[in-house]
């Protein structure tokens, strides 16, 4: 037995070598890179390639302004702490700042290259400021002075008017003078903020195009006119510029007693935090980029500079402002379930069979309907929710109001501090309240990211409980772009799990324990690790043994080392990874039984489901966490089965086509880099979302 205990000890020393995974940071940039590879990808309709493009700025945006920003804090207190991986913050920063800026420069490339001369040939065209014939320069001034010239506030720098401050992600023109002002003033320097509330993409009308998709950017209208701001004066240079900042609110917790009111106050702040990346176009002066760089404490690595127009995302409303579908992915009707058109009562197809969506190939309609007619249904005595992303013209918000106006008992998690969307989260929150909806903002020191819809119905001499759990937020925009599942069920003993977990959330005391639920932070990475460790057990058994998990990220230490050790055990593990991945498969006596895979297509892979083989009768879950710290033990998360035979099947068959996939699949390899499947030669060539497509939405 003591020997035993040694190798264990020595075996689980071996599993958090450094070397056995790969760093977080790293891996977001290695999934922007794949996102990448859509955009010069030929086969992609080229618009959606222009907005894949667009895509990565957003997401840059997002890495610098949190991950980035994260560790230039660890750095400037200096700290030395390491991940699993072992890298320093320092070391981090600096192999994102090689890769960051050999990923933008790709971009810019492409666009330049590639996107911009196709679009021209597809009559598409973005004029540059030498190609603007005089008529077209007659409009476009005239332009300038009834819409530009009104909103602009040049400011000039000179002591009386020092560097402004500016907003985060806010385009900016820094510009060079020469001659003297109105009161005798040398030249110098000016700074001229883009008016953000007009469109950075100006169409030219029909009398002075020479086609319907012609267009100017209005960095170019205010380059060229911008002379008009400083009368008497010679405008030498002017050159874009942008600057990210630090946007992770932070309130204490323990010091407020108002959480809504708390970051109410810190949000503003988001706007001005602390600098950490400089976008400046490409013809910058050196002396004038290390103005900037000394303005915003930065240092030369944090320097972005790109040949056309800074910020790239600006670009994203384009595929919706042109009318060629020809150059866009086909549009589609998401299907129903067969049983749904059947009945216009949601609870008695709920009553009859669970149904589970998948969405956006099936309709996100079933789940609007289901509170309407809940907030609508005289026996329908009380309704609860989760919200985490939706949006202030929510329909569903709407029904939760019209529930509670006719006095219904609604209660709603708000989860205030989902990023990015606080300001909308606290309007929501304001408007329920305004109707008597009770909310409350879940758990202090965790979000409440679970995905989950409870509405009590009596039914002749009983309460009976009806439930909604998905993977994906109540959103129906992004239930258009993202895939999730969502399930209906009226399972008692889940019914009475999902009650048990609003009480939680409300009182905040610990529940008896959940029936069939698994939740974070208690009970679902536990309930992972059991489940790994039965399938090792079962093939050291010499029973076979498989696990799959399609999830957006893999972080966590604590699950990588248990897949390992089950792969050592000889566990046969398929994991399809969307972005980050820390684990490494493939390496010789440790991860030789793990593969890992990521889709990357028309639709955003968000659907959380593990399988686990468990000696032939399986079990298949959904959830809305994902393998990461923040999703087990930093969250109030879900964790649901699937039990009905036909949908158990239907999702491991779900899972198999997306095994199948061979020409949207990135393989992993064990350095950590990612391969494209080569494209089919004589086999059938398996797309899972276009099968999906095919074979869910309407006909």
């Amino acid at each position: 037995m003591v020997a035993t205990v040694k190798e264990a000890i020595t075996a689980q020393q071996d599993l958090q070598r450094p070397e056995l995974y790969i760093n977080r940071e790293l891996s977001l940039l290695a999934f922007n890179r794949r996102v990448f590879e859509q955009a010069i990808d030929l086969h992609v309709p080229l618009l959606e390639r222009l907005r894949f493009l667009c895509i990565i700025s957003s997401n840059l945006d997002e890495f610098f302004e949190v991950r980035v920003a994260g560790l230039k804090q660890q750095a400037e207190y200096g700290s030395t702490q390491t991940g699993a991986d072992g890298l320093t913050p320092n070391e981090v920063l600096r192999r994102i700042s090689q890769q960051a800026h050999a990923l933008v420069q790709d971009q810019y490339q492409c666009l330049n290259d590639q996107l911009l001369p196709a679009m021209a040939t597809e009559g598409i065209r973005f004029l540059r400021r030498e190609e603007w014939d005089t008529k077209q320069m007659e409009w476009l001034k005239t332009y300038f002075s009834n819409e530009l010239l009104p909103v602009i506030s040049p400011i000039r720098l000179d002591p009386a008017h020092p560097f402004p401050r500016t907003l985060n992600k806010s385009l900016h023109f820094i510009v060079s003078l020469e001659g003297k002002d109105a009161y005798g003033n040398k030249g110098g320097m000016a700074v001229v903020p883009a008016p953000r509330s007009l469109h950075r993409l100006i169409r030219l009308p029909a009398e002075v195009a020479d086609g319907a998709n012609e267009f100017a950017f209005l960095s170019s209208v205010l380059h060229t006119y911008i002379g008009e701001l400083f009368p008497g004066m010679k405008v030498s240079g002017c050159y874009q510029f942008r600057v990210t900042r630090n946007s992770d609110l932070f309130v204490d917790t323990e010091e407020v007693d108002d959480l809504k009111r708390a970051l109410e106050g810190e949000l503003p702040s988001r706007r001005y935090g602390d600098a950490v990346r400089l976008e400046a176009a490409d013809n910058c002066p050196e002396e004038l980029a290390n103005f900037l760089l000394r303005r915003f404490e930065l240092d030369k690595e944090d320097l972005y500079q790109v040949n056309g127009p800074v910020n790239l995302n600006r670009l994203i409303t384009l595929p919706d402002i042109v009318e060629r579908p020809d150059l866009k992915y086909p549009s589609f009707t998401p299907g129903l379930p067969p049983r749904l058109p059947q009945t216009t009562n949601m609870f008695k197809a709920i009553a009859s069979k669970d149904i589970l969506l998948h969405h956006p190939f099936q309709s996100f309609i079933p789940v609007v309907e289901f509170i309407r007619q809940a907030a609508a249904d005289p026996n329908v005595l009380a309704i609860k929710q989760t919200l985490y992303r939706t949006g202030l013209d929510s329909v569903m918000v709407e029904s939760l109001m019209d529930a509670a106006r006719v006095g219904k008992e609604v209660t709603v998690v708000v989860e205030l501090r989902a990023r990015f969307d606080e300001a909308t989260n606290i309007g929501i929150a304001n408007k329920l309240q305004e109707t008597g909806v009770q909310v409350v903002y879940g758990v202090v020191g965790y979000k409440t990211h679970a995905k989950m819809l409870m509405v009590v119905r009596r039914e002749a001499d009983r309460l009976r409980r009806y439930v909604h759990l998905g993977t994906g937020n109540y959103h129906d925009r992004t239930a258009r772009l993202y895939t999730d599942y969502g399930l209906f069920t009226c399972d008692k003993k889940i019914g009475e799990d999902v009650h048990n977990l609003f009480m939680q959330l409300t009182t905040q005391t610990r529940t008896s324990g959940l029936n069939k639920l698994l939740q974070s932070p208690f009970t679902l990475q536990p309930g992972l690790l059991d489940r790994i460790e039965r399938e090792a057990d079962n093939a050291k058994a010499g029973k076979k043994a498989r696990i799959i998990a399609k999830i957006n990220g893999l972080v966590s230490a604590p699950v990588i080392q248990a897949l390992y050790t089950a792969s050592q055990a000889g566990v046969r593990i398929q994991l399809i990874v969307r972005g980050v991945c820390c684990l490494r498969p493939g390496i010789q006596g440790v991860s030789e039984n793990i593969s890992v895979r990521s889709i990357i297509g028309r639709f955003l892979e968000h659907t959380r489901v593990y399988f686990f083989h468990n000696d032939g009768n399986p079990e298949v879950m959904c959830a809305s966490a994902d393998w990461m710290p923040r999703n087990l033990v930093q969250r109030v998360e879900q964790c649901f089965p699937i039990e009905d035979k036909k949908l158990k099947r239907r999702v491991i068959d779900d899972l198999e086509l997306y095994l199948q996939d061979n020409t949207q699949v990135w393989v992993m390899q064990s350095d950590g880099t990612y391969l494209r499947a080569p494209l089919p030669g004589t086999q059938r060539p398996i797309s899972a979302q276009q099968s999906l497509l095919d074979d869910l939405a309407q006909k």
